[in-house]
């Protein structure tokens, strides 16, 4: 029998933080899950909600200017800050009740914040994981570009062409960003229902991920381009997971400064997945968190 679900909202600066607890939050210790983008939306983890069961409680949320939060398109720019997410995490768990113990598990750009936040050494976070994330934007951007370099001529030129001309809506180019996700995003193809919805909802209102990240995962030239934890993650203080897909946009090069620094980590690399392993390999990833959150060692 499935754990029962309840939804919610959370006021949060005059907005609304849509959130979702599968499981009883009274029971063991609550795992939050920090979705990816930024601006992507929670339902690409929908499964997730797997991980659930009487001794663990799953939460799933919409980080604000997506999915079922408030959205802005109208704020300004600067409004989009690492710092409001970090706040928002924080009134979260606070409204929750949890911020004195709780797991947390950050995906792609949601392990760049679930990182920031562990930097502040809250003392109710127990264990970490950093799914298929960069320690800073400019590995990313340049392995994502020798990623580029390795797909076939035509496509290679039709990305450069419109990104030029920053058309990033043609059809033409988006059909050539699309051979880029098929190899290094997920390999699922096609997508999974719920990576498909949240690609969707990411088309339909882009204003968070055009304005932090950029068009595409391969061409950053939002405000997260110069964004870095290298130098500090040393100051991580709890136990850490990283993961990583054989053929991730999250590369080796990405996570290594992660895996060097941070003083209790292991590192997992999915052998058949690219960035989405919870999807392209659900039973191992399944095993690999949940013997690591159990572990009491």
């Amino acid at each position: 029998m499935s754990p029962a679900s309840s939804e919610g909202r959370l006021s949060f600066r005059g907005y609304e933080t849509w959130y979702r607890v599968t499981g009883d939050l009274e029971s063991g210790v609550p795992l939050v899950l920090l979705h990816g983008g930024p601006g992507a939306a929670h339902d690409y983890l929908d499964s997730l909600t797997r991980l659930a069961g009487e001794n663990r409680a799953v939460v799933h949320y919409d980080q604000l200017g997506c999915g079922l939060s408030t959205h802005l398109p109208e704020a300004p720019s600067e409004m989009w800050t690492v710092e409001l997410f970090l706040a928002e995490l924080d009134a979260l768990l606070l409204h929750l009740g949890i911020g004195e113990r709780y797991d947390l598990l950050g995906q792609s750009w949601g392990g760049m914040l679930a990182a920031e936040h562990a930097l502040r050494r809250p003392a109710g976070l127990r264990r970490l994981v950093i799914s298929n994330s960069p320690a800073s934007m400019e590995l990313w951007v340049s392995e994502a570009n020798r990623l580029k370099a390795d797909l076939d001529p035509v496509t290679q030129q039709r990305l450069d062409h419109y990104e030029a001309l920053e058309l990033y809506d043609a059809p033409e180019y988006l059909e050539a960003v699309q051979v880029f996700y098929d190899r290094h995003v997920c390999r699922v193809v096609p997508n999974p229902d719920e990576v498909q919805q949240s690609f969707r909802q990411l088309a339909e209102d882009p204003t968070v991920y055009m304005t932090m990240n950029g068009p595409t995962e391969f061409h950053c030239i939002g405000s997260l381009r110069g964004w870095s934890v290298v130098d500090q993650v040393h100051q991580i203080a709890v136990p850490t997971l990283l993961l990583s897909g054989f053929f991730d946009e999250a590369t080796p090069a990405t996570v290594q400064p992660f895996a060097d620094a941070i003083p209790d980590v292991r590192w997992r690399v999915f052998e058949n997945s690219s960035h989405m392993p919870f999807v392209e390999e659900p039973e191992t990833f399944d095993e690999v968190v949940t013997d690591f959150l159990n572990d009491e060692d």
